[in-house]
């Protein structure tokens, strides 16, 4: 194919590279924390604008007064103080990680997971903003759907309803009776919180104007994660709202579980959160999971941790996609967990810059190979694109060369990354991506039948699988006009 053979005249030119990536369309971001895909400079104007302080100490974005020792106004700091300006962004971020940039005493991990708590300050009251300009690199990288994690405030009152239940860690019953009758109210507060949301994205937009712009064209769908490294009650509470969110409101489409899979509570706990999982999965079974699970590797923690955390996030919680999925070739029968994962359809969600910032693992340590070659289902993600200081693009581009994907293969990735999101509807394919359409779509060219466009109207992922093959019919042909 003529698309492909100009890929392989262009693929050892980065800035070519970069070029052709940038435009070609790329179907899904699956794994993508709201608060990580901000950048620093976007924090650090809404701080501006919100009057909030920079702790001197640690370079942290906190509440005012900012008259204070210790503290200065983050108004004024970009235009009139290079250096403490640099040393912010270099705070709410990875910024030069990878090229030995910052104090070689503070490991990748830890300097990556104390970005959240520097940024916090900025990001609580600035959701919608955030919400908006994750969209807008969606755009600028031709990513047509997100699924973003992110939490309601109204999970606040449901973890202090159970944070005083000691004791029932493991009753997860006890902790139902405890959370069901107030699942109600806070459903409806979360809902109020995202319609507001959606207003004010559509104001910055101008998404009901008569020019919008391409950021609206983004659709957006919700998990919501549960912080794994905090009490176990907690951890349940907010696996209950992501359910009951799930079936509740179509925005939100899943459930997950984040934080540093090698803190100590996180590792104590890890079987516990699966069985959690298990037990209200049995009571919503349609509600799907996607699980942070292997982020880890060796040297980072004991080898006995190891051992199984993929195999229980698919075997014991149900997992249908795995999010990272790093340490894969340590897993006790490795080989049969991926033959399971090729037939049940696992999806893998590739996150490589995050994996070589806190991992210190890429190129051919880095397991992208071994999924592809056991058929296991791959996409790749962003995860925290603001805090790696990276973009879609630039996913696609370690793609190929840290592991030699071709154009065919990027673009098989692009289709996965629909096929595999948890946006409603049926798919597009018949059996497999990329191969025969569904039967009202079969006879259709670019301009859908009428039988196609009843089939598009009815399910949503088929319809954004269909603008998606536009879109790949059109960036190929543009090429070489």
């Amino acid at each position: 194919m003529q698309t492909a053979a100009y890929f392989e005249r262009i693929a050892d030119s980065p800035p070519k590279l970069r070029m052709f990536l940038q435009a070609m369309p790329k179907g899904a971001d699956l794994h993508n924390h709201l608060g990580g895909s901000v950048y620093a400079e976007d924090y650090l104007h809404w701080a501006d604008a919100d009057d909030l302080c920079i702790a001197t100490d640690s370079y942290r974005i906190v509440q005012p007064p900012c008259n204070t020792p210790g503290r200065m106004p983050v108004r004024g700091v970009a235009e009139n103080d290079y250096a403490r300006y640099s040393r912010a962004i270099d705070t709410l971020s990875v910024r030069g990680w990878e090229n030995h940039v910052g104090d070689p005493a503070v490991a990748g991990y830890d300097r990556f997971f104390s970005t959240f708590d520097a940024f916090r300050g900025a990001a609580e009251g600035n959701v919608g903003k955030a919400i908006a300009v994750t969209r807008e690199a969606a755009a600028r990288d031709h990513v047509g759907y997100v699924e973003l994690m992110v939490k309601p405030k109204a999970a606040r009152a449901l973890q202090q309803a159970v944070e005083t239940k000691a004791g029932t860690d493991d009753d997860f019953a006890a902790l139902s009776s405890i959370l069901n009758p107030l699942l109600p109210a806070v459903i409806e507060q979360a809902r109020a919180e995202f319609d507001g949301y959606d207003t004010e994205i559509a104001a910055i937009e101008g998404c009901k104007t008569a020019q919008p712009a391409p950021a609206c064209a983004v659709e957006v769908r919700y998990q919501i994660p549960a912080r794994r490294n905090q009490s176990a009650a907690r951890v349940f509470a907010e696996f209950a709202l992501g359910f009951a969110m799930a079936e509740a409101d179509p925005r939100f489409v899943g459930v997950n579980i984040a934080a540093p899979e090698h803190d100590p509570v996180s590792l104590r706990d890890y079987t516990l959160h699966m069985r959690m999982l298990a037990f209200l999965k049995s009571r919503h079974p349609a509600v799907p999971l996607s699980l942070h699970a292997g982020e880890l590797t060796l040297g980072l923690v004991p080898p006995r941790d190891l051992h199984s955390h993929i195999r229980d996030a698919v075997e014991i919680a149900g997992a249908k996609r795995i999010g990272h999925g790093v340490d894969i070739a340590y897993e006790g029968e490795a080989p049969k967990l991926l033959k399971r994962m090729a037939r049940d359809r696992v999806a893998v969600e590739i996150n490589l810059s995050s994996n070589a910032a806190i991992l210190g693992v890429k190129g051919r340590d880095h397991p992208l190979t071994l999924y592809r070659e056991a058929g296991v289902p791959v996409v790749l993600s962003t995860d925290d694109q603001g805090v790696l200081r990276s973009d879609m693009t630039n996913e696609y581009l370690r793609a190929v060369q840290e592991h030699r994907l071709r154009y065919l293969d990027l673009k098989q990735i692009a289709r996965n990354g629909l096929e595999y999101a948890f946006v409603s509807g049926a798919s597009l394919w018949q059996s497999h991506v990329g191969g025969a359409t569904v039967a009202p779509c079969a006879t259709s060219g670019a301009v859908p039948s009428i039988a196609c466009t009843q089939f598009l109207n009815a399910n949503p992922k088929a319809q954004l699988q269909w603008r998606l093959e536009q879109d790949l019919a059109k960036f190929e042909s543009g090429l070489y006009q």
